[in-house]
């Protein structure tokens, strides 16, 4: 089978040997493994792999001093640290490494930012490029298989997500998202000590995919879930951390009356808002599709955006008197707002209160019609 080409290569590739560590970072199975395979595909230098899932891996890195390292580096010039975060004292490693092998690029992988990310950030400062890698993107997918067909299957994408397990094995779509939701996902978040309640992480993210599209209570989610304001505000930024979730924050300037310190919470996969409630109804029949549809909308701009590496900050916007916009995006000092309706149909105009606050503001509805326009550009 054909493989889907990953916006992200050709950034990556741009900056290989350039005395600068690679860190790929992304949830399980999202294809962080082949896309390193691909980004290396014909080169002739050679390319040591090391799994830090592995305990053999592990335990060439207990301990580790650059003098150890030197039989294990030989004369490869590339060595690419698989799930990185496994490995003991990740941050030591990479920096004995990028220091002490000058004519070695290294790549290292992770799929749990809250232990690679923390482990590397002092002792490679200066010292790494960083990218997200994140499941199938519309972009990707149309240059794929092409607009048309890819447009076709937006409803099937609103349900089953973009994951590439879904995506490649068509008629598999439940029992590979259970098993994505159950297997993968929460494996690293289950192994921390951190989280001694699973099943209050389950029932976390259970309550937080029927708020997607709204402002998240931290308040109201312990009641939900019957823990404390704490330990909810510990799991969902676990959950951040793991490329569950997502925060949207509030956008305000101007205002007294604007919510400043809300935020939404989005699912970066739509398939795995769904497993958390258990509900793959066809989107025909469901009362949630505008809620899906946000969450795609929202979703596939946050890939598109660390696909191509744009510069700009994403809000929402409400007021206490319940005005409300969907999506907020500043860019080159300017305002760019979007309503998302998945019924076309549905009419919607400007809040008077943010066009009179926010004049020159470029304001668009953005349904399955124009979605193009609002995906695919910036």
């Amino acid at each position: 089978m054909e493989l889907v080409t990953r916006s992200l290569e050709d950034v990556i590739k741009k900056h290989l040997f350039e005395s600068k560590a690679i860190i790929l970072y992304g949830a399980r199975q999202v294809g962080k493994t082949t896309l390193v395979n691909q980004i290396l595909k014909g080169y002739s230098e050679k390319i040591l792999f090391l799994n830090g899932d592995h305990a053999d891996v592990r335990e060439v890195f207990s301990g580790i001093t650059s003098k150890s390292l030197i039989p294990v580096i030989g004369d490869y010039k590339i060595i690419v640290l698989d799930e990185a975060q496994r490995i003991p004292e990740t941050g030591l490693a990479l920096k004995i490494i990028h220091d002490n092998f000058k004519d070695v690029q290294l790549i290292a992988t992770g799929s749990s930012s809250f232990e690679l990310a923390d482990k590397i950030r002092e002792s490679l400062t200066g010292r790494k490029y960083e990218f997200h890698l994140h499941t199938f993107s519309l972009s990707e997918m149309v240059k794929y298989h092409g607009y048309l067909a890819e447009k076709s299957l937006i409803p099937h994408r609103l349900v089953f997500g973009s994951y590439p397990d879904i995506v490649l094995n068509p008629g598999n779509e439940i029992i590979n998202l259970k098993s994505l939701a159950s297997s993968y996902l929460y494996k690293d978040l289950l192994v921390l000590d951190q989280v001694r309640k699973p099943v209050l992480l389950e029932k976390l993210l259970k309550a937080l995919a029927f708020q997607v599209g709204n402002e998240v209570s931290y308040n109201e989610l312990s009641q939900i879930t019957g823990s404390d304001k704490g330990t909810v505000e510990k799991y969902i930024d676990l959950l951040e951390k793991a490329y569950i979730i997502f925060k949207l924050p509030a956008f305000s300037r101007n205002l007294r009356n604007e919510i400043k310190q809300s935020k939404k919470i989005y699912f970066y996969d739509n398939g795995i808002r769904n497993a958390a409630i258990g509900n793959f109804t066809p989107l025909s029949s469901r009362d949630d599709a505008g809620v899906l549809w946000e969450n795609f909308l929202v979703s596939e701009r946050v890939k598109f955006l660390d696909n191509t590496q744009a510069d700009l900050r994403m809000y929402f916007w409400r007021t206490t008197q319940r005005q409300e916009i969907d999506f907020i995006e500043e860019r080159d000092s300017k305002l760019f707002a979007y309503e998302f309706k998945w019924n076309a149909r549905k009419k919607h105009s400007v809040p008077r209160t943010f066009s009179g606050a926010y004049p020159g503001t470029v304001f668009r509805v953005i349904t399955s019609d124009n979605m193009d326009t609002f995906l695919l550009n910036i």
